[in-house]
């Protein structure tokens, strides 16, 4: 059987930071609630749809939510209880396909396009992840389905709050076009003003405007980009799902600015995406490192190996060299990724060092103790906390 022609998911978590305080604190279900610091210059990080019915927004000023809803609960954030429910739900999705690229605490792409031998329907895969979501953490979350990450990206907020959208393939610009431009991936304030003063309103509007227009408008990436979505549905969006290749990356809270923590956090991705290629039968030839500064700019360095590789300590090692070549030491940052590409069968023959064959027999037997026991079974020691040198070692027993 061929896999699903709608084989791209975006799932968001539905109100993420304001869900996980619910599951703290079940008194706050069914009121509005504002997660956010209680300051003057604060802003709302998240806030529930009760909140959201009365116009505030994440990102809004909490001064100005307060007002809009007078009767809502702040709350302030507890990052590291978000992180962690965050690791939980990305776990529950590694369950269904390696194909995954998370985009933040809440939010990821998948590929489900294999999954077509264990689910009658895009719909019916779909739900069974939310439902796999909601029995392991009891927290919400809404899928969109579609042949394009952007499309599927859209249907995600169209199914908001706790439902499933599928925009079936063929039906991609019967969707498209009615949407205002406003919502298109890549258009924000500036641009919107700009696209705005052409008399451009909804997509069908920006499909039927003269290309050169527009890139004389907007420039030449960003109008000859713009143009395509609104003519094909497609592009708008970094990526694909239908590359072979697999990624791990994590946005921060809170900027990283240590350097050893830098390398304590490519150390759990080399782990996860070591995991992740074992699991999918890959080895890649070529390692991507993702650095995102603390002003958003976005730099990759990448690095081909003469044979293809899986394991953890390779992956590691290469992304540390590949750190060098970045600013993240004096610049700090905000996101690190790294990915796999050129992936190849690992059954395939190659060409294997000595030391290789030590990690590849270690990492196999690492993740046979996974798939009995948990993923939290056995673990990298470079990742467990240092004792606090302050406290008494434990009296023995």
């Amino acid at each position: 059987m061929s896999g699903f022609a709608e084989r791209i998911v975006h799932l968001d978590m539905d109100a993420f930071f304001v869900e996980v305080e619910r599951l703290r604190n079940p008194a706050l279900v069914g009121k509005p609630v504002l997660v956010g610091g209680a300051g003057k210059r604060s802003v709302v990080a998240s806030a529930s749809y009760e909140a959201r019915r009365r116009g505030v927004r994440s990102g809004m000023p909490m001064a100005h939510a307060r007002r809009l809803a007078p009767h809502g609960v702040v709350v302030p954030p507890d990052h590291s209880s978000y992180r962690e429910e965050s690791n939980r739900v990305f776990a529950v999705l590694e369950g269904f396909t390696p194909f995954l690229e998370t985009m933040s605490v809440d939010e990821a792409f998948l590929d489900i396009g294999g999954l077509r031998h264990h689910y009658e329907s895009p719909e019916e895969c779909a739900e069974a992840m939310r439902a796999a979501i909601l029995s392991e953490t009891s927290l919400p979350s809404s899928v969109g389905i579609a042949t394009t990450r952007l499309l599927a990206k859209m249907a995600s907020r169209d199914a908001k709050p706790d439902g499933v959208m599928l925009i079936a393939s063929g039906t991609e610009l019967d969707y498209l076009h009615p949407k205002a431009v406003r919502s298109l991936w890549g258009v924000g304030e500036a641009t919107y003003a700009r696209i705005e003063e052409l008399g451009i309103k909804t997509v069908a509007d920006l499909a039927a405007f003269p290309r050169e227009t527009l890139v004389r408008r907007l420039g030449n990436a960003l109008g000859d980009m713009l143009w395509t979505v609104a003519q094909t549905g497609e592009g708008g969006m970094t990526g694909s799902s239908h590359n072979r290749s697999i990624s791990v990356e994590q946005t921060y809270e809170l900027d990283l600015t240590d350097v050893s923590l830098m390398h304590k956090e490519l150390l759990a991705h080399a782990d996860r995406l070591s995991s992740r290629l074992r699991r999918a039968g890959f080895v890649a030839a070529t390692i991507l490192l993702k650095v995102r500064y603390p002003d958003f700019t976005t730099v990759s360095r990448s690095h081909t190996f003469p044979a293809a590789v899986s394991t953890s300590a390779e992956i590691h090692q290469v992304a540390l060299n590949l750190l060098e070549r970045t600013a993240a030491a004096d610049r700090g940052v905000r996101l690190l990724g790294i990915g796999a590409d050129g992936l190849v069968a690992a059954d395939e023959p190659r060409q294997l060092g000595l030391e290789s064959a030590t990690w590849e027999v270690l990492d196999e037997a690492v993740e046979q103790v996974r798939s009995r026991f948990g993923t939290d079974a056995v673990g990298r020691a470079g990742l467990v906390a240092s004792p606090d040198p302050t406290q008494d070692p434990p009296h023995p027993r």
